[in-house]
């Protein structure tokens, strides 16, 4: 049972709608937290939803991206959330914009939030939602994900969002093995 959901992402307004904060643009469209009092506190702001009969907890660290795991600790320990509870939600290079992924534990193919949270849970074996933003076709990498989502991409976004959304949904309420085996892999902008 998922009972911390993290959302990655960087604070300041250069930093809004752009591909890195990926994670918090869909907290924005999160049906349990859609009118959500958020509480400052663990370096970040949290939030809780009943599901189900169960409180989940939600999370964005405000700690920039490459430290994230200094806000995801303390809120474990202070509620007793063991790693194998929290879902990381975060941007991924690896697969196109459209697609997402739910994965247990694994590497980190770079990303540094992943790793500071690993570091602060002392293990690598928490859930995490992988969204797609794909990988630039010149430039740098970090040019790249720290751009703005394109304004003729809102429509395309819009549709993510949403189908996201509605996976992580299901995950809280069919667990993630359900989860992966409808949502693995699908094309989000196919979905209709």
């Amino acid at each position: 049972m998922i009972k911390l959901v993290v959302g990655v992402g960087n604070p300041g307004a250069e930093y809004e709608l752009t591909r890195h904060n990926i994670a918090w643009i869909l907290f924005e469209f999160l049906p349990p937290i859609e009118n959500a009092n958020w509480k400052s506190k663990f370096k970040g702001l949290y939030t809780d939803a009943t599901i189900d009969g169960e409180k989940v907890y939600f999370l964005k660290p405000e700690t920039y991206m490459n430290l994230s795991g200094e806000s995801v600790g303390p809120l474990c320990s202070f509620f007793k959330i063991t790693p194998e509870e929290v879902l990381v939600v975060h941007d991924e290079v690896d697969l196109p914009f459209g697609q997402i992924q739910f994965k247990k534990g694994g590497g980190f193919a770079g990303h540094n939030g992943l790793k500071s949270i690993a570091q602060h849970l002392n293990t690598p074996n928490f859930y995490r939602l992988r969204m797609g933003i794909g990988r630039p076709d010149k430039g740098s990498m970090s040019s790249w994900v720290l751009g703005k989502f394109p304004k003729e991409q809102d429509t395309e976004l819009g549709i993510v969002m949403d189908n996201t959304s509605k996976a992580i949904s299901f995950l809280l309420k069919h667990g993630f093995s359900k989860a992966s085996n409808k949502y693995n892999k699908k094309d989000f902008l196919e979905i209709k």
